[in-house]
């Protein structure tokens, strides 16, 4: 099998080293017959080095001028070459006993892909709260954050990838329809929780300014995914960028 693990990164040159290190490591310690991987960055218009910082790393870096996060894990996924691709935030890794259950789902042959809940490191204790409070839902729903999700190369192909009409929560749109493409060939999308993803705390604080740009940017990010359900694509309407700057906030 070979593991084709993309991350999207958005000036991310602090943080890059050391999740692809990490990672490294949670595949290396998992090393078994016919598995191979390889470590894909896509650079979504930096003006740091993440770049830079990545290759030193050992990834291979595809750029991608459009900042979307959803066409830059699908400019990503293009040069990917695994059967099995592994979307990854930048910000985050996975423990070596997640990867090791990422791995016997993928061999086992009766899913087409997983999600994972999240265990949030660093950052206030806000954060912490806000973000893991979803753990059960994920797991209720089935559903999961772009922070961590598997899939079949083959099933990302047959659904289009990532919906380019989403700007935020794409990762939703994404899980739905690849259940539903799931069903007509009779596999499974799990949530693993027993290891949960280790993720950034680092966006959300205790001050007023960052209370509100949550507010606004979820709020906004819901109503624009809801709209994505009912619309077609040439419909949607653009958000200004300041209505997502949770995500595409260059103070991020």
């Amino acid at each position: 099998m070979l593991l084709s693990v993309v991350i999207p990164a958005f000036n991310e040159q602090n943080q890059i080293g050391g999740s692809l290190q990490r990672i490294e490591q949670a595949l290396v310690s998992n090393q078994r017959d016919g598995l191979s991987w390889e470590l894909i960055v896509c650079d979504n218009n930096s003006t740091d080095q993440t770049a830079a910082v990545a290759s030193e790393f050992g990834a291979t870096v595809v750029f991608e001028p459009v900042n979307q996060i959803s066409l830059a894990r699908n400019t990503g996924a293009s040069i990917a070459r695994g059967d099995w691709l592994l979307f990854i935030d930048a910000d985050s890794y996975p423990s070596s006993e997640l990867m090791a259950e990422v791995l016997d789902l993928a061999s086992a042959g009766h899913h087409i892909g997983c999600g994972s809940t999240i265990t949030v490191k660093d950052g206030t204790l806000f954060n912490k709260l806000r973000l893991e409070r979803l753990n059960p839902l994920f797991r209720l729903f089935r559903l999961c954050g772009g922070v961590f999700i598997l899939c079949e190369r083959e099933a990302f192909t047959s659904i289009g990838g990532f919906s380019l009409s989403v700007f935020a929560l794409e990762e939703i749109d994404f899980v739905i329809r690849l259940k539903r493409y799931g069903r007509t060939q009779r596999k499974l999308f799990a949530i693993l929780h027993r290891n949960p993803v280790f993720t950034s705390g680092r966006k959300g604080g205790y001050g007023i300014r960052s209370f509100a740009r949550i507010c606004v940017s979820n709020v906004a990010a819901v109503v624009l995914l809801l709209l994505s359900l009912v619309l077609p694509p040439k419909f949607m309407p653009k958000a200004p960028s300041f209505l997502l700057s949770y995500w595409y906030g260059r103070g991020s």
